[in-house]
């Protein structure tokens, strides 16, 4: 990511972007939660893209290089934790479920950041203890290097519907089935299928901040009925993509 920006303290305020509108890569010496309170958010650092709808907020740990991308009209919630309080003990990137409850206090929050009243502290403390008792959630889309694996990789970013194998995949960019289910635990840190369910997930968040149709992303995206993408949606964020829309 060239041309970082660095901006010392990570600010807690809301931010409103554009569909497609992007914060180019910066760093803070402090820790961020960041949080889509509509649309929906992809967090890229050089180990690859986190991406969270209404039900999801990003922590970022202090130092780390990232850039956001805004899908949909997007209010942007971003809080700033100082390097010594890590309620989550976390140092990499996390999703993290956010309760009704949560976003709650996260929109009051960030709603007036200069309050430094009794009210806002109170505010905070109880906010940290609903961070401390929120789920982690392996919505992450990692980026690979080996170029063999980043040219199969590219033609499924290309068209997530694309229905071949692996190995079907690996006979056209030149690559054996075996080294690429190799490339993708090694490199990726997951199974080939469990990849190409988060890369057709991150094409559907993208396409619902679109007001693309449910049946229409189900489609496009690769799944054999939108019953099937209904399913494996409420799976990994907790709502129907219907409910995940209205939420934004």
């Amino acid at each position: 990511m060239p041309n970082i920006r660095h901006t010392p303290a990570a600010p807690t305020h809301t931010l409103a972007l554009a569909a497609g509108e992007r914060i180019d890569a910066h760093r803070h010496d402090d820790h961020q939660i960041v949080y889509a309170g509509s649309g929906v958010l992809a967090v890229t650092t050089d180990a690859g893209t986190w991406f969270a709808p209404g039900t999801r907020a990003l922590w970022v740990p202090a130092r780390t290089v990232h850039a956001h991308r805004a899908y949909g009209h997007l209010d942007l919630h971003t809080l700033g934790l100082p390097v010594g309080d890590n309620p989550l003990r976390l140092d990499a990137p996390t999703v993290l479920t956010v309760s009704p409850l949560l976003r709650e206090l996260i929109l009051a929050y960030t709603r007036d950041p200069t309050d430094a009243g009794p009210e806002r502290r109170r505010l905070r403390a109880v906010l940290l203890d609903q961070l401390r008792a929120s789920p982690q959630q392996p919505v992450q889309l990692p980026s690979p290097t080996d170029p063999r694996l980043t040219a199969v990789c590219d033609l499924l970013h290309h068209d997530p519907a694309d229905p071949r194998t692996l190995a079907a995949l690996g006979a056209h960019t030149h690559t054996g089935e075996r080294t690429l289910s190799r490339l993708f635990r090694s490199e990726l840190g997951m199974t080939f299928p469990q990849w190409r369910t988060q890369l057709r997930l991150y094409h559907a968040l993208k396409m619902l901040a679109d007001d693309t149709s449910v049946t229409t992303v189900a489609r496009r995206c690769g799944w054999s009925s939108t019953s099937a993408f209904i399913d494996v949606f409420r799976r990994a964020y907790g709502c129907t993509p219907g409910a995940h829309h209205r939420l934004g």
